[in-house]
């Protein structure tokens, strides 16, 4: 998969995002850059620890989250895309769901698009992906938790999202899958979805898995958000043993030397 102007061997290693929020009141690290010189040496260290691109989000999609207008969003995150394009040879994902911010997003320089409904919030983001030929990373979502049986229920719903991917014109090498940890499920699902996350990469389509720092972890660990980092490394553990292509972290560091340690494992060395 070619992200930017780096090309990524999914064949044979598992890749960072480093998280950027620049939101107010993201569950993790909200407001904790909202400031482009501290964003921007935020960003040099993630580069530094291991991070491969750089996912930047102006919204908090946490539960109970408050849906901001599109031009807030736009004016958080266009400055933000423009530092780290400016600033490093790194590629740049927006997270983001609105069309209108997503197309800002590409001008300013965004590679590829995280979208956390699946296409299925907004139709024209499907068309705005296909226009610009862009990587997308589609997430499984449902605004309730409802299911007959969870993981059938969700490989189903990600096989409707990857019929409107190619009802739009998204080509099949630009598309990677997320199970959505954490939105619209319960713990157990949650537990589920990484555990039998094999399942989602059967579908023959690069898998990134995002649960750093959840409330998954916190409520198996019963520990605060701050205290979550070796929860999360039991998780980019599993998920990288089950095909994981890519992991979406705050932690770069310690996710990052977690990878290489399990790779080195399950290489044997070789």
């Amino acid at each position: 998969m070619k992200i930017g102007n780096r090309d990524f061997d999914l064949s044979h290693n598992c890749y960072i995002m480093g998280i950027l929020n620049v939101t107010l009141d993201s569950f993790s690290d909200g407001g904790k850059w909202n400031d482009l010189s501290r964003a921007k040496d935020h960003v040099a260290q993630m580069i530094e620890e291991g991070a491969d691109l750089i996912d930047i989000g102006g919204e908090s999609t946490r539960p109970g989250h408050q849906q901001i207008t599109v031009q807030e969003e736009i004016d958080r995150v266009v400055p933000y895309i423009e530092m780290v394009k400016k600033n490093f040879d790194v590629p740049v994902s927006i997270d983001s769901y609105k069309p209108e911010v997503l197309e800002a997003a590409l001008q300013a320089g965004a590679d590829m698009v995280n979208d956390i409904w699946g296409l299925k919030y907004d139709r024209k983001v499907a068309e705005l992906i296909a226009q610009y030929d862009v990587p997308c990373c589609l997430m499984h979502n449902r605004e309730k938790a409802e299911y007959e049986d969870f993981m059938a229920d969700m490989l189903a719903d990600m096989k409707e999202t990857l019929q409107i991917a190619r009802a739009a014109g998204i080509r099949d090498e630009q598309i990677m899958l997320d199970p959505g940890v954490g939105f619209g499920k319960t713990y157990e699902h949650n537990l589920i979805a990484v555990n039998r996350l094999e399942e989602l990469c059967a579908l023959g389509y690069p898998v990134l898995l995002a649960t750093s720092r959840k409330s998954m972890i916190g409520n198996a660990l019963n520990l605060p958000v701050d205290q979550r980092v070796e929860g999360t490394l039991a998780t980019t553990v599993m998920g990288v043993m089950k095909g994981a292509c890519f992991i979406r972290v705050h932690d770069i560091r310690e996710n990052y030397r977690a990878i290489q340690m399990t790779r080195a494992i399950m290489g044997e060395g070789k």
